[in-house]
């Protein structure tokens, strides 16, 4: 891949259910489509089970690479809910009570619900700052640069927007997509000839099976809008030589 900004983050989806097949990832194009809108490249994702020398060691390796690092999962109730304890010892931290966020939640549950169960939720890294949950609650974390959100997915999507003042990025990551009635072969050797005219611009080709029939994508990414339509020019132009049909998608 073609790094088109100088910020970049990698995402840590921690679950046993992720990795079973039994629960769908879709946390990592939510993340990946907001990073991209304030300027920051998801550059690597890993999915890793909830074993706590797992996540210690990963995130460590991530949190040094990686501007940013966004870990998704092991934050609620339950037993298996380890992320928290597991960031606390990466970062060589205490584990313990976060004020503020069990005064937040003593006042979310309604008197008696504010369960043991829920009050794990509140346990977190010493001096982590919180990230608010408008949707159920219990907040999410940061400590220096990784950021913890739920797995549910309706939940994080929801905490995003929280998170905006926290991440300084780039320009915009822009996209634009090309679909063509064809197939990769065909275009192969012209489409490398573009990519070789414009080496700081993300030029993929993705097929596609619509109708009955195969096509491809071609997803052409830059923080520029001028190299984005240059790019995009350049394409059509041997799409039309060959008389390859453009289609909607």
């Amino acid at each position: 891949m073609i790094k088109s900004t100088k910020v970049n983050a990698s995402i840590l989806i921690i679950g046993n259910e992720i990795l079973s097949g039994r629960t769908q990832d879709t946390n990592t194009s939510a993340i990946a489509l907001w990073l991209n809108t304030i300027g920051v490249l998801v550059e690597e994702v890993r999915v890793i089970p909830d074993i706590e020398s797992t996540i210690i060691k990963t995130v460590n390796e991530l949190r040094v690479k990686s501007d940013y690092v966004f870990t998704t999962g092991g934050i609620g109730p339950t037993h298996d809910d380890i992320t928290a304890a597991s960031i606390s010892k990466a970062f060589k931290l205490n584990y313990e009570i976060h004020k503020q966020a069990f005064k937040m939640l003593e006042d979310y549950y309604k008197p008696g619900e504010f369960n043991e169960g829920r009050q794990k939720m509140v346990w977190m890294p010493r001096n982590a700052k919180l990230i608010i949950n408008p949707t159920s609650g219990a907040p999410g974390f940061n400590v220096e640069n990784v950021f913890c959100l739920p797995g549910v997915p309706s939940i994080l999507k929801s905490m995003l927007g929280g998170l905006k003042d926290k991440i300084i990025g780039g320009e915009p990551i822009l996209s634009h997509t090309i679909s063509l009635r064809t197939v990769e072969s065909e275009i192969a050797k012209s489409l490398t000839e573009v990519q070789n005219k414009n080496k700081d611009i993300e030029i993929g080709s993705y097929p596609f099976f619509q109708a009955g029939k195969l096509g491809v994508s071609i997803v052409i990414r830059s923080e520029f809008k001028h190299k984005i339509d240059t790019c995009s020019s350049q394409i059509l132009e041997f799409v039309n030589k060959k008389k390859i049909e453009v289609v909607e998608r």
